[in-house]
């Protein structure tokens, strides 16, 4: 094999250098009008003795070869929820990478830290759709891997200029705002959720809150609402009353049937599936528009998709490859 053909291994520090936001965020808009084939992604219930089930996730994603659209992937993903008494992380993802004319794996990229940084890129993507342009006031709630990531994100579309972090742990938001700080960014710890929620301009919600956290009677005349976690119809960020107050944009049309922000309003008859404005997609195609005036109030709701993970690890690959065939010009060069 060439060098440029070898198998290639990303671990979690070279796939936070090579996955930048903001060319993440421009990558995932191209992957989102071109698309790819997304079949279900696929549960399967482990059993451990003494302890809760495991669950083995798999995501697998596809582009038809044709020139500059040659990729196939899957995720793994193993969550053992009996994990935390060992003190060890209750998930472990790998992103295997395939070339989709061949089948010839081209890389294996760690999981993690792909998921985190295309879940952030993707609400940043969203965002500049449906978020005031003149958006600066940004409250986080959660402190997590992904909640981390989200200033980052929002500040590769919008001019943020302050920065609001609450999270259920405070101990956790002050760490975060400490790091945010340190990174030179106006950054503040809030621990009345409901006064940080009215004076904010974007929302963004990276929890596992199973019953809501924000009230629609919260929201101020043109608040963009993020909501990334609640990702199963059991978990829920936000109340119905957001719902009936905003225009609700989804990552992909399964939200309707898997999240539970959408869920549970769905049931109760106060939403449709009907009701959704448009997928992220269509935004990024431009067949459905985002924001119409200043005073909307918008939602986007994520779940995730197999789209994002194939876009994320095919940039980091290929910048890899870029940066490999570079470096091996350089030492021809200086050989000669």
């Amino acid at each position: 094999m060439t060098e440029k053909q070898s198998l290639q291994t990303i671990d979690a520090e070279e796939a936070t250098r090579l996955l930048p936001m903001d060319e993440l965020i421009r990558h995932l808009r191209t992957f989102f009008v071109g698309g790819c084939t997304v079949p279900p992604r696929h549960h399967h219930t482990i059993p451990v003795p003494g302890e809760p089930d495991a669950t083995l996730l798999l995501m697998p994603s596809w582009q038809q070869k044709s020139e500059g659209d040659d990729l196939l992937g899957i995720k793994l993903v193993a969550v053992f929820p009996g994990n935390a008494a060992r003190k060890m992380p209750a998930l472990t993802s790998v992103y295997l990478l395939f070339d989709s004319g061949t089948g010839a794996q081209l890389a294996t990229v760690a999981g993690d830290v792909l998921t985190a940084r295309r879940t952030a890129a993707t609400s940043a993507l969203a965002a500049s759709y449906l978020a005031r342009e003149d958006a600066t006031n940004l409250l986080v709630l959660g402190s997590g891997r992904i909640a981390s990531l989200l200033p980052e994100a929002y500040r590769a579309v919008r001019d943020i200029r302050r920065i609001s972090v609450w999270n259920v742990n405070a101990d956790s938001a002050v760490r975060m705002v400490d790091r945010l700080r340190n990174a030179g960014l106006d950054a503040v710890f809030v621990s009345d959720l409901e006064r940080a929620v009215r004076t904010a301009d974007i929302v963004t919600s990276a929890t596992l809150a199973t019953s809501p956290l924000i009230k629609g009677e919260w929201l101020q005349a043109g608040v963009h609402v993020d909501l990334i976690g609640a990702f199963t119809p059991a978990m829920r960020e936000a109340d119905d009353e957001v719902v009936k107050r905003s225009a609700i944009f989804v990552d992909t049309y399964e939200a309707a049937h898997e999240a539970g922000d959408l869920v549970h309003p769905i049931e109760a008859g106060i939403l449709s599936r009907q009701d959704l404005k448009a997928s992220l997609a269509e935004l990024c195609s431009g067949a459905a528009h985002g924001r119409r005036s200043r005073d909307d109030i918008t939602i986007f709701k994520a779940v995730g998709t197999a789209l994002a993970d194939l876009a994320a690890a095919g940039l980091a690959y290929k910048t890899r490859i870029q940066h490999v065939a570079h470096i091996a010009q350089q030492r021809d060069s200086y050989g000669n």
